[in-house]
């Protein structure tokens, strides 16, 4: 028992001075501000990390050819010409409003899309609908007329942009016609 004790302490013991090692090198390379900031990015990094746009790609099985179609619960309707998402009508939400228990997300897309029943072009928001989990039972449609790269935020639509809300979660996506695109 007498060994068991002696090893434990022995152990203990080189424990301590390699802590005690370690921490007067942390302190002769760095100051106390210096550690704090980098601690603190540390934590809020890992606080804003879920925040950051995320690529909704993933699931490229609807769209892809040009939306002229007239049915707001199908992936070819014409205001959908720039859409990235799930379809809010499909959600239990309409073409221009977030289905309950979900709200629009603060910021969004926009896109212009032609009427093919009177030929003129109208400006579109896409707006994601926040707060839910995705709605999976819903048509995911991947149109991207007029898309541009990822550093032109407001004409980009592969990201998730409930990110400004305080709830982040992607639900649906609807598509609010603005007006005339002149």
């Amino acid at each position: 028992m007498t060994a068991v004790i002696g090893f434990l302490d022995a152990l203990l013991a080189r424990l301590d001075r390699m802590t005690e090692t370690g921490a007067r090198r942390v302190a002769q390379t760095s100051g106390r501000r210096s550690f704090l900031a980098k601690a603190g990015t540390m934590i809020l990094g890992g606080v804003f990390l879920p925040m950051l746009p995320f690529d909704k790609s993933f699931a490229n099985s609807g769209g892809g050819g040009v939306a002229t179609g007239s049915d707001p619960l199908a992936c070819d309707y014409w205001r959908y010409c720039a859409l990235d998402g799930t379809l809010c009508t499909q959600c239990g939400g309409a073409i221009n409003a977030c289905p309950p228990g979900s709200q629009g997300s603060s910021v969004t897309w926009v896109g212009t899309c032609r009427n093919p029943d009177d030929g003129r072009d109208y400006l579109v928001s896409y707006n994601d609908c926040c707060g839910k989990s995705i709605c999976s039972n819903a048509s995911f449609c991947n149109f991207n007329e007029g898309e541009r790269p990822g550093y032109r935020m407001a004409v980009f639509n592969d990201i998730n942009w409930c990110m400004a809300n305080t709830s982040v979660g992607y639900h649906c996506t609807v598509a609010v016609l603005v007006g005339l695109a002149e």
